[in-house]
């Protein structure tokens, strides 16, 4: 197994509870960390045989773009798009921050961190 980071994608969004915040928008950080077999990969040199992270990339953006209330909400759904739609991935973990709250205090960000595995498979999510 192996762990594929993108961090630090910056993105300006729609998301919060405060109609103010879907209005005007904000700025937000994503990370995310996912786990894959990466042997075949280190042996073949073949992007087809690893996670691509510019795929990864366009999911966060993608989703990133849809207005929710919640960050835990735009989190899950990055997660479970990733694990749908690359069959290679074991395992993800994204952190959300919402940059400059607007929470009536000098807060740099607030941050949630959701992580999943694939279900179904043995050795992962579910004990057989």
């Amino acid at each position: 197994m192996g762990i594929i980071k993108v961090e630090n994608i910056r993105i300006y969004a729609h998301h919060g509870c405060l109609t103010e915040e879907t209005k005007i928008g904000s700025d937000y950080r994503v990370d995310l960390e996912v786990k894959a077999n990466l042997k075949e990969s280190a042996k073949t040199d073949a992007l087809s045989d690893t996670v691509d992270y510019v795929f990864l990339n366009r999911i966060v953006r993608e989703e990133m773009g849809q207005p929710s209330h919640l960050l835990e909400t735009v989190a899950k759904r990055i997660i479970k798009r990733i694990l749908k739609e690359d069959k290679k991935v074991k395992k993800v973990t994204v952190c959300v921050s919402k940059l400059n709250p607007p929470i009536g205090g000098d807060v740099e960000m607030v941050t949630i961190k959701m992580t999943e595995k694939k279900k179904n498979q043995k050795g992962y999510g579910v004990k057989p």
